[in-house]
């Protein structure tokens, strides 16, 4: 039996055997390849064929906010405030790359994932607040769960009610929102300069496609991550190959991802081949072959109602989540978490 990938401890990822400076190189690749196609297309290709260059622009956004989530979650140093540095830049514009980190580790406790109030990210209502929203809202939300209304109207969606959220944390006198806030505008200031007198493209313009775009293509990646299921474990989804793997640095690895989220997304795929079989059994099968699949599958169709399923009603449980171990794999309870992260990049998202 191949041995699992961690310390034989903790289930981590042994992260811990590192010199302390050093560097994963294929992320500081990946980050300059990055920079490098979004300053190109906007430089050099958007004053010949402005089309192509947004759609350009619109890919590098998604690969910058696949970049800011492996850097939340430790990379490419063992040092939070470089790690930072390397994706100050707000390329796609909305989001404050504190909020996200520190929303994105909470989402991490599987025992919660998919609670509409424990798990930022989840995508389902209580039944209560569901019974609150206008019709209209309402089927806005259930147009967004089909795969094709996720693309479309899911990025306002989620940049409306995401902003709402963090300024309304503002105004309950939330420092750290705010401080995370103020940093997002200094990094948008030149962000904001570079798209309008180096690429000459109005911000307008840069917001409603290309920006749009790379949200839109993040979505596809999302869409389907997470379902309710009375095991923690059958939540996350595995899509075992794509053309859009690498965009999404093998985030559709997702389950893989979730158990060692301190593994680098370059070792995903040959962590998963490892133990393919026990890591389909242990996420209960929760598996589809591509995203084409889930294309056919989803695009015209809910993949499951927006009201939460099981977890709550209103404010009230109603599913003690049993964590149960899968056969031939370390106790669930040594699987890593989002507290077993590395102490040094484990800080608070203020630091």
């Amino acid at each position: 039996m191949t041995t699992f990938p961690s310390d034989g401890a903790t289930g981590r990822f042994p992260r811990s055997k590192r010199k302390r400076f050093a560097i994963e190189w294929p992320t500081l690749f990946m980050l300059i390849a990055c920079y490098a196609t979004w300053f190109a297309a906007g430089v050099y290709l958007y004053p010949s064929t402005p089309i192509v260059a947004l759609v350009v622009l619109g890919v590098a956004i998604a690969l910058h906010s696949s970049l800011q989530h492996e850097v939340l979650h430790g990379h490419p140093t063992r040092f939070a405030r470089v790690n930072e540095a390397l994706v100050f830049l707000p390329l796609g514009l909305v989001y404050p790359y504190r909020s996200y980190k520190k929303l994105h580790l909470q989402h991490h406790a599987d025992e919660r994932l998919t609670d509409p109030y424990d798990d930022p990210e989840s995508f389902y209502k209580a039944t209560d607040d569901w019974r609150t929203h206008p019709v209209v809202l309402r089927k806005l939300l259930s147009w967004n769960n089909t795969l094709l209304g996720r693309v479309t109207l899911g990025p306002p969606l989620m940049v409306i009610g995401f902003t709402m959220a963090q300024w309304r944390a503002i105004a309950g006198g939330d420092r750290k929102v705010a401080s995370a806030w103020l940093l997002h505008a200094a990094g948008l200031l030149p962000t904001v300069l570079i798209i309008e007198f180096a690429f000459g493209i109005p911000l307008w313009l840069y917001a409603l496609t290309s920006a749009y775009l790379g949200i839109s293509l993040i979505s596809v990646r999302s869409f389907c991550e997470h379902q309710w299921s009375e095991r923690a474990d059958g939540r996350t989804i595995i899509v075992e190959t794509s053309i859009l793997a690498p965009l999404f640095l093998y985030n559709n690895l997702h389950f893989v991802h979730h158990k060692l989220p301190n593994a680098p997304w370059y070792r995903l795929p040959m962590l998963y081949r490892q133990r393919r079989e026990e890591w389909r059994l242990m996420n209960e099968g929760y598996v589809f072959r591509s995203y084409l699949d889930i294309f056919k599958a989803f695009l015209f169709r809910s993949k499951e109602p927006v009201v939460h399923p099981g977890l709550r009603l209103g404010n009230t449980h109603l599913v003690t989540t049993v964590m149960k171990t899968s056969p031939g794999l370390p106790p669930l309870s040594e699987i890593s978490s989002p507290e077993q992260h590395d102490d040094i990049d484990r800080r608070p998202a203020d630091v």
